[in-house]
């Protein structure tokens, strides 16, 4: 039995645009991302109606996640399942700053957080080992409740870097080469404990392109 789960970047906010590292800090959507929120609703919306029906959307409890969610939400008619276990990674001090703030801030933990160690947590932080765990942890009896299911889980582009190298094997140590889209649908199918990648980066609905999450501790 195969579980589709189409994973969904939340839409853009005003500290995506400026890399503002926001991590568990409530920001809401720009109006961009209301834009692009608006616009993935009409692409599911016409892919439900076309027999590619979703049977459950699961949601990151954070706002800009669940502004995302809700427009397809509501064209569907289904409701939220608010999941804490989807938010973005804990980024302790560092949340509210850019990557030059810390390095002027926090100059010995800039450079550790700049050495890829998944071990490293910032102040007051999670690791990327421990948020790694959380994310499957989270994502692992949601896909494993819809037997021959098809689902949306939206959340962060943390969340998504977890699920890709997971799927993909990749170490979490290593560079990242692959997008994280804002509004983005990423695809992976969920069977006999197996999973696959069945597209990725998707923004074929939005009519202007989502910003990724270039944050500079992984080097793109």
């Amino acid at each position: 039995m195969t579980t589709q789960v189409l994973f969904i970047r939340h839409g853009e906010t005003d500290w995506n645009r400026i890399k503002r590292i926001q991590g568990h800090i409530d920001i809401p959507l720009a109006s961009s991302g209301m834009v692009q929120a608006g616009q993935l609703a009409q692409r599911l919306l016409q892919e439900s109606k076309a027999g590619a029906q979703l049977d459950a959307i699961y949601c990151s409890d954070l706002l800009r996640a669940q502004q995302t969610a809700q427009p397809f939400a509501d064209a569907l008619g289904l409701t939220l399942n608010l999941n804490a276990g989807l938010r973005e990674r804990l980024y302790g001090d560092f949340q509210g700053h850019s990557s030059d703030e810390i390095r002027g801030k926090y100059p010995e933990e800039y450079a550790i957080w700049q050495s890829h160690n998944p071990d490293f947590s910032p102040p007051a932080g999670e690791s990327q080992r421990a948020f790694s765990q959380r994310v499957l942890n989270a994502v692992e009896p949601i896909a494993a409740a819809h037997p021959d299911g098809r689902i949306a889980v939206v959340a962060h582009g943390g969340v998504l870097d977890c699920i890709y190298r997971f799927v993909r094997g990749v170490p979490l140590d290593a560079p990242r080469d692959w997008p994280l889209l804002n509004s983005s649908i990423n695809v992976v199918d969920f069977e006999n404990g197996q999973t696959k990648i069945v597209s990725w980066g998707d923004v074929a609905h939005l009519s202007f392109p989502g910003s990724d999450d270039d944050l500079k501790e992984v080097p793109r």
